[in-house]
């Protein structure tokens, strides 16, 4: 995984999303096609931001407990958060301009 990128848990979730700078989180599996169609797009973003946004990735299999919080039915859903208050909440692999967008908002 991109160095850029931070892997979710509950361990680690809240502590992040509650730190200085937004959290783009994204909610995927290993088997859904979307999600690794979307997976480059969000490695991009994590390498072009780095500095300024946080990645995060939580795998809904692993992490059953955090897709449950936030209501993760369909994957990929991209959360971006802003001092633990979810700012945008994205379902469905998205082109990068429309990720970007998402995070330039919060900048």
């Amino acid at each position: 995984m991109n160095e850029n990128m931070i892997v979710g848990s509950m361990e680690n979730f809240d502590e992040i999303i509650n730190g200085d700078m937004p959290v783009l989180v994204d909610f995927w599996a290993s088997w859904c096609g979307p999600c690794r169609m979307l997976m480059p797009i969000v490695e991009q973003i994590a390498d072009e931001y780095a500095g300024k946004v946080k990645v995060m990735k939580v795998n809904v299999d692993e992490q059953g407990e955090l897709a449950e919080r936030y209501k993760i039915n369909t994957i990929p859903c991209l959360i971006l958060f802003k001092d633990g208050d979810i700012l945008e909440k994205s379902v469905g692999a998205k082109p990068k301009h429309l990720v970007a967008a998402m995070i330039d908002s919060a900048l």
